[in-house]
């Protein structure tokens, strides 16, 4: 069964978007990675925000815009937004969580379902949804915007180190 997977780039100070959903700060770290390389034949789909799907693209002005992973990655997508807007090839939006979850899942097989969106992921978190992260820090201090994991008052989630920048959430 597919696991979940919230895999990001993130500043070391821990945005994954500058302020307003800003993606232009991670178009000069773009390029070839062997993380990023070794993961995407391994996902099978994507679970995405609402935000994130129509969101800043790091890729605009490029013929990698408004690809998955700058055209590396082709798949079904599931949308999790309650105003899904007209069809859209290859995306399915859902309105509710689990059975979000359940879909992109099921289209994935074996391979990762990857979650893309900081508020997906914390959805993800707080229902005991999510298998593992993978943080990829960039070298750069964006000081406001979007935190990879925000949530006040929370409490902790342990996690497990699988390897470098990789981790199993525990439950």
């Amino acid at each position: 069964m597919a696991k979940l997977l919230y895999a990001f780039s993130a500043s070391l100070d821990g945005f994954v978007a500058g302020p307003g959903g800003d993606m232009s700060w991670l178009t000069p770290y773009l390029g070839p990675d062997p993380v990023v390389d070794e993961l995407i034949p391994r996902i099978g789909a994507l679970l995405v925000g609402r935000r994130t799907f129509g969101g800043d693209d790091p890729h605009r002005g490029t013929e990698a815009e408004g690809k998955a992973f700058g055209g590396g990655w082709e798949g079904p997508q599931f949308v999790l937004t309650h105003h899904a807007p007209a069809p859209v090839p290859g995306v399915t939006f859902v309105g509710d969580l689990a059975e979000a979850v359940t879909g992109a899942k099921e289209a994935a097989g074996e391979k990762y379902v990857n979650v893309l969106g900081a508020d997906v992921a914390r959805q993800c978190l707080e229902a005991g949804l999510l298998d593992e992260i993978l943080a990829l820090p960039v070298p750069v201090l964006l000081g406001d915007g979007v935190r990879m994991f925000d949530r006040p008052g929370g409490t902790a989630i342990r996690l497990e180190r699988l390897r470098p920048h990789w981790y199993r959430v525990l439950r």
